[in-house]
């Protein structure tokens, strides 16, 4: 794989919601370097740390998991550093053991995972369901370089998200 992978993906609704950004490419490249730079440059309430499966597996491809909101209270960092990473963990792995990350190049290649966890959020469950979700759906629209300028083009006459309606 030669090329960078950007995705994105938004899974459930209220506090427990996921947003998740993908950006999956090859470790001696752009990626690799952002990888490396963030993971060494951390900030007050955002420290960037590799993504694990259980204590001493790492996640393959290696995963940076970066979180988007400033860690905010004993639940929020739980939430954030428990269930979430863990959605991010198994999201990874369906990708692989579904193809779209292929098995044999997951050696190579570095994945930064940008994850939003409400610091409001309160159902483990639902915060690793909605992480998994979104890291895998984010993972594939990468991989098929979605959207397409069409639908972007038609969804950007209305845009709307969760936080944001046109009246």
């Amino acid at each position: 794989m030669s090329l960078m992978m950007i995705g994105e993906s938004f899974v459930g609704t209220g506090v427990n919601a996921a947003h998740v950004n993908t950006v999956l490419g090859p470790r001696h490249g752009p990626v690799g370097t952002a990888w490396v730079t963030a993971l060494a440059t951390p900030r007050a309430g955002f420290a960037a740390f590799v993504a694990i499966a259980q204590p001493g597996v790492a996640v393959v491809p290696p995963t940076l998991f970066v979180n988007k909101a400033a860690i905010d209270g004993e639940t929020h960092g739980r939430l954030t550093w428990g269930a979430a990473q863990a959605g991010v963990a198994r999201g990874v792995a369906l990708a692989v053991e579904n193809g779209v990350i292929d098995r044999g190049q997951a050696g190579d290649l570095v994945l930064i995972a940008a994850v939003w966890v409400n610091p409001s959020a309160d159902d483990t469950q639902a915060v690793y369901e909605n992480n998994l979700t979104a890291t895998f759906q984010a993972l594939r629209g990468g991989r098929s370089g979605g959207p397409g300028i069409d639908e972007f083009l038609a969804a950007a006459r209305a845009p709307f998200n969760p936080y944001f309606e046109l009246t």
